[in-house]
């Protein structure tokens, strides 16, 4: 992939979507985090623990894209962010137990270490969009991450407005993931030589996340509804 080319675009466009589409939770988290203190310290604890986590973050999906150039760990990725995309769907809760700071520090401290104990689908999802290119990791990351921070409320609302977007970048994730399976130096030799498989593979990939996603959503809605 050349540098800045239509390519690098497109690909940067990837994992700024994907990073935004999986950092909501820890949006909340950071708002979390922060609200004992006052506004003054707010800002400061947002903004020093977001560059901590943005750091955190580039650092941890770089030595994952380095990982994933070892034989059949990208395609143990793939199958990873296949389960995240799934999970996109059943819409799982992390946020409910985060303590918040009494201190700027504190704060900090804990915004930095949420993010990172709650990133970790972030992490595996952008490195598998970054295509083994360190380089739109943190372009991506730098972009995505303060978008997050001062923006993800909105981001939140049109999800809620608009729940195709949920859809949509669970079918995103999908493809990534398939992408990074057919990716797979032991294997992909044989998808290769059969580009019509590929594509079949990756659609049927897809087809059977929105599936399983959308039948654990329903399922988990229902249980909602019995113990409410």
């Amino acid at each position: 992939m050349e540098l800045f080319s239509l390519d690098f675009f497109i690909a940067l466009a990837n994992i700024v979507f994907v990073d935004l589409l999986l950092a909501g939770d820890n949006a909340i988290v950071i708002g979390m985090a922060a609200r004992n203190l006052d506004v003054k310290q707010q800002k400061k604890a947002i903004v020093l623990g977001t560059l901590g986590a943005v750091l955190i973050r580039i650092f941890a999906t770089i030595i994952v894209v380095k990982l994933l150039q070892i034989p059949w760990l990208l395609l143990v990725g793939g199958l990873l962010l296949l389960w995240i995309s799934v999970k996109l769907l059943a819409d799982h809760q992390e946020e409910e137990n985060v303590k918040a700071g009494t201190s700027l520090m504190a704060a900090v401290w804990t915004i930095i270490v949420a993010d990172a104990a709650m990133g970790l689908d972030n992490v595996i999802a952008v490195a598998g969009a970054a295509q083994g290119h360190t380089l739109l990791v943190a372009i991506g990351l730098i972009i995505s991450v303060p978008i997050v921070v001062w923006g993800s409320t909105v981001f939140i609302r049109l999800i809620d407005r608009f729940p195709w977007i949920i859809y949509f970048g669970s079918a995103v994730l999908a493809y990534n993931a398939a992408k990074m399976i057919t990716e797979e130096k032991k294997i992909h030799p044989f998808f290769a030589e059969s580009p019509g498989l590929k594509w079949t593979f990756i659609l049927i990939i897809v087809a059977v996340v929105l599936l399983v996603g959308s039948l654990l959503k329903n399922a988990q809605h229902r249980r909602e509804q019995q113990n409410a």
